[in-house]
C-alpha cells in the first residue's frame, strides 16, 4: 500500500510540474500580447467585409490581422488596399506568405506594431477579433482619429455603452455561432 501511495504520488508531482512548465510556456509565447491569436474563420471573414460594405477606395485596417486572412480577403475580392498590425513575428512572417500566395502584395501590407499606437486616421473600415477590455481601450481612438461615416466591424465583442448600428449572428462550418457588430463612426463622437 505505502509503494502505491508512493507511485501515486511521484505521478501527481509530475503532472503538476508539467502543467507548470506547459503554462510557463504558454506565457512566454504570449508576453507582449493583449489579445491571444484565435483565427476568424473564412466565412466569418467574408460576412464581416459585406457588413462594412467595403467598396473601391476603401482602406480597410485589421487590428490583431494573424495570418492576415481579412486584409488578404480585402484586397482579392474587392480591390482595395487593407493593412494589418500584428506583433507576432510567425504571424507575420505566416501573413506574408499568405499576401505573396495570394498575390495581393501591391495592396497589402503587414505592419508590426502594438496595435494600441496605430494612427487610425487612414483607414475608412476598421476590423478587430479582440478582447472587450482591448476594445474599449482601443475605443477612444476610433472615435478621435476616424472620419465620420468610417465603418467597424468587430467578431465576437461590442464597445460597452457605444451601441452598434447592426448585430448578426453567424453559424461557421463547424456550426459554432459568432456575432459581428458593425459600428459607423459618428462626428464629435469623444
Amino acid at each position: 500500500m505505502k509503494t502505491l501511495m508512493r507511485y501515486t504520488m511521484l505521478f501527481v508531482a509530475v503532472v503538476l510540474s508539467q502543467s507548470a512548465v506547459i503554462n510557463l510556456r504558454l506565457a512566454q509565447a504570449q508576453e507582449g500580447k493583449i489579445v491571444p491569436y484565435v483565427p476568424t474563420p473564412q466565412e466569418v471573414v467574408e460576412r464581416m467585409l459585406e457588413l462594412a460594405q467595403v467598396k473601391k477606395g476603401d482602406v480597410i485596417y485589421d487590428l490583431g490581422s494573424g495570418d492576415g486572412r481579412i486584409v488578404v480577403t480585402a484586397a482579392k475580392k474587392y480591390g482595395v488596399k487593407a493593412v494589418g498590425f500584428e506583433i507576432d513575428p510567425e504571424r507575420i512572417k505566416e501573413s506574408k506568405e499568405n499576401i505573396a500566395k495570394a498575390g495581393v502584395g501591391n495592396l497589402v501590407e503587414i505592419r508590426q506594431q502594438d496595435i494600441r499606437t496605430v494612427d487610425l486616421s487612414g483607414a475608412s473600415v476598421l476590423t478587430m477579433y479582440l478582447l472587450p477590455e482591448v476594445n474599449l481601450m482601443i475605443r477612444p481612438n476610433i472615435w478621435k482619429q476616424m472620419k465620420p461615416g468610417s465603418r467597424v466591424v468587430s467578431h465576437d465583442f461590442d464597445m460597452g455603452d457605444w451601441k452598434p448600428l447592426k448585430t448578426e449572428h453567424i453559424k461557421d462550418g463547424s456550426t459554432w455561432e459568432h456575432t459581428l457588430y458593425l459600428w459607423h463612426v459618428e462626428a464629435g463622437k469623444k
